[in-house]
């Protein structure tokens, strides 16, 4: 009776699906579904606060897709965005891998497909292809060796310092794996997270400024981790409270933090796991806007209807999969991974 009564509020509409929320009756209703159909539920950092309290795991992609494969049940309903999902089935292949919605996409794994790679690969054929794990499964197929944010300067410095890199798809990670590793034959490709661009300089400065006792959590996806880094390098802000960090990074940063207070400049939903995680810290968002639409689409609605309907699964052809196993695996081979994003 509680599936039907709940199902019959879900509204189909052209920005996902609601009609929902995350009350204590539709939590339940979604651990009763989960466990009848085998599954366990994966959620993203940035992924809305009732969502990420649901799950049976949280965190970033990397790690939540190596769960994923370990997993004793056979479904895994993948709370994120598109590619994350599809990495969780290139790891886990003989597993049914559900998102809740399809159209939850990436701004950033969409800023180079397969064939733009291909293009770019031709004009340097002898060149290492070294990919973030933020794309699509085709693009991995076509990498040499995956990255993380935490692991990409370790993964750059792994490749024969005479052969040219081309890094993808973040201009901001290929900036800042370009200044910490000094390495002049490092081409980026000009992509970028809309939202983790939108973070700019001037609000970091003006924020670190109005809170000069905070220390700084920031991505390096952001546009304003250079700013970050130029705070320190100048002495306008101490060196030592600025932290340039993936999100399971700042995860493990926040419990030891010594400051009362942290700016974060990365998606607001990582503000959730943050409090959760050093809830004697007070976590400020440095643009209390940045917020992913895509992840956003996972609603309570969205989950619901994925448990009820079965839908929607992921399927990642078998030969693509196999060449993307192989980037990835190559990323492990060279030293742990930590953070996935």
């Amino acid at each position: 009776m509680a599936t039907t009564l709940l199902e019959s509020q879900i509204v189909d509409g052209p920005g996902g699906f609601t009609g929902l929320t995350g009350t204590p009756e539709w939590a339940n209703e979604v651990k009763r579904l989960a466990r009848e159909a085998d599954a366990t539920i994966l959620a993203h950092n940035y992924q809305l606060p009732e969502i990420q309290d649901v799950a049976d795991h949280v965190g970033d992609s990397l790690a939540l897709s190596r769960i994923a494969a370990e997993a004793t049940e056979g479904t895994i309903i993948f709370c994120g965005v598109h590619f994350m999902a599809e990495t969780a089935k290139i790891l886990s292949p003989t597993k049914t891998v559900l998102i809740p919605d399809a159209r939850a996409g990436c701004s950033l794994a969409d800023s180079i497909n397969a064939d733009d790679l291909r293009a770019w690969k031709a004009e340097f054929p002898d060149a290492v292809v070294v990919s973030y794990v933020n794309t699509t499964a085709e693009v991995k197929a076509l990498t040499d060796i995956c990255c993380t944010s935490s692991n990409a300067v370790d993964v750059v410095a792994s490749v024969d310092p005479d052969r040219d890199v081309l890094f993808l798809p973040d201009q901001f990670l290929g900036a800042h794996v370009k200044r910490i590793t000094g390495r002049k034959n490092l081409h980026i490709w000009a992509g970028e997270c809309h939202v983790h661009a939108g973070i700019n300089g001037d609000e970091l400065t003006a924020q670190a400024k109005a809170h000069p006792n905070a220390e700084l959590f920031v991505h390096p996806e952001c546009g304003c981790a250079t700013s970050a880094l130029y705070l320190a390098g100048e002495g306008a802000f101490p060196a030592d409270r600025v932290h340039i960090l993936s999100t399971g990074g700042m995860i493990d940063a926040a419990k030891v933090a010594k400051s009362k207070e942290v700016l974060v400049a990365t998606e607001i939903g990582m503000l959730h796991q943050l409090r959760k995680a050093a809830p004697g810290i007070d976590f400020q968002a440095v643009n209390d806007r940045a917020s992913c639409k895509y992840m956003k689409m996972i609603t309570p609605a969205a989950l619901l209807r994925c448990l009820i309907e079965g839908k929607d699964e992921v399927h990642v052809d078998p030969e693509t999969a196999e060449l993307a196993r192989g980037s990835v695996q190559r990323m492990i081979e060279i030293g742990t991974p930590g953070g996935g994003e």
